[in-house]
């Protein structure tokens, strides 16, 4: 049963915090570190003191509760049920076909808002019955108190809270975690999930064995101009981007205290990743704030946030690995959107690997939050694709239940 939800973070959390950002100490930084050694000083202090100072909560809290918003029981097999947090959206036009938005870390469920009255609405014959669910351990959900809740298990609440609403057969948008949720559900319910669009591509050399042809062209056709940048791109990630990664999913309890206990450390973390992962995406203070505010004022803590990166790579047996989901799947639809400032750009041989590719955009601009950073780009991708004349139009079948 759904149930409306209102998102009320208490006065005590809110005093709390501000009595932690009064009593903030800083490092110091060495001259000329711009973001080279991580988030600068001089953002950091601004943006504590606004977050102080000036920035309302509370006014974020009132926007964000004009969203059609709501909370569900969902069980996953072999944990208790979780009380899980999400935006439903129908659409009124008989030509809407439902859609699952997955988000990513340090995102939410904010990530598919400002797409929202364009999917509603029906254009080159598709609107979309939106659903984007706050995952176990994000926003307004509960989190799992017992290991092992992996990529099965995020890919199993998603479907079922798919399933719980009516829709035994949909379609998936995602990056980040969205990309590997939306594939392992891809893998596990192809029956239900349809076809996935994807705007981060995680996927590695075709091989003769596997992928024969695309593998030939890999070999003969030389990259292009935007591959070989991206591919640069890539490089900057491994080596200078990602060390975050590999302390979230080894020892995510460590850092764990430093962001559940100081707000002046989750801004950091947080900041230095909208930051670096956007393509000069335009911030606001208010933005930035809302995000980290999210995390900060989270069911779970911003501490649960991490633990995906843990589970992930120690799945046991019986779980989806990530590997598995960088690997072809078949039975279900791709779409495959680049974007230049991706935190990786493979070359489009080597996205082909992961399944039926049949739909592809290249696009000038744009980063690691799409549906943030350039709505409209994945509004078009997703109406070219499902709309009219697309490669997957009408792969729902009619008649679904709200």
């Amino acid at each position: 049963m759904a149930t409306p939800y209102t998102i009320a973070v208490p006065d005590s959390k809110i005093d709390d915090l501000h009595k932690r950002l009064e009593l903030a100490t800083f490092p110091d930084e060495l001259d000329g570190a711009g973001w080279d050694y991580g988030a600068p000083l001089a953002d950091v202090k601004r943006l504590t003191a606004y977050w102080k100072s000036s920035f309302s909560w509370r006014d974020q809290e009132t926007t964000l509760n004009q969203l059609p918003q709501f909370t569900r029981s969902i069980k996953v097999d072999n944990f208790p049920a979780l009380d899980i947090h999400y935006i439903h959206q129908p659409s009124p036009s008989p030509d809407a076909i439902p859609l699952l938005f997955c988000h990513g870390w340090p995102g939410s469920y904010l990530e598919v808002v400002k797409m929202l009255p364009a999917l509603r609405a029906s254009n080159d014959g598709v609107s979309f019955h939106v659903v984007a669910p706050s995952h176990p351990n994000y926003g307004w959900s509960e989190g799992p108190k017992q290991r092992g809740f992996g990529l099965k298990q995020y890919a199993e609440s998603c479907h079922r809270l798919m399933i719980s609403l009516g829709y035994d057969q949909y379609v998936t948008q995602g990056g980040d975690w969205g990309f590997y949720i939306t594939r392992a559900m891809g893998l596990l319910y192809p029956e239900a999930c349809k076809a996935s669009h994807i705007n981060m591509i995680r996927a590695s050399p075709p091989t003769l064995l596997k992928n024969p042809w695309q593998a030939l062209k890999h070999t003969i056709l030389p990259y292009s101009d935007r591959e070989k940048k991206g591919m640069q791109r890539s490089k900057w990630f491994a080596e200078d981007g990602s060390g975050y990664r590999t302390l979230q999913a080894t020892k995510p309890a460590t850092i764990g205290f430093a962001l559940n206990d100081s707000p002046v450390a989750l801004l950091a973390w947080l900041w230095e990743k909208l930051h670096d992962w956007t393509d000069s995406y335009p911030w606001t203070d208010d933005e930035i704030l809302t995000w980290v505010s999210i995390y900060w004022f989270s069911r779970a803590g911003p501490s649960a946030s991490l633990r995906i990166y843990y589970e992930a790579t120690h799945s046991g047996p019986g779980g989806v690995t990530r590997d598995r989901t960088q690997e072809w799947i078949g039975g279900v639809k791709l779409g495959l959107c680049y974007s230049p400032k991706e935190l990786t750009v493979v070359p489009m041989t080597w996205g082909r690997t992961l399944g039926p590719v049949v739909f592809e955009s290249v696009k000038p601009r744009g980063g690691h939050f799409a549906a943030h950073e350039q709505p409209e780009e994945i509004v078009k991708d997703l109406r070219a694709m499902f709309g009219n004349g697309g490669p997957c139009h009408a792969i729902v079948k009619p008649g679904a239940k709200l």
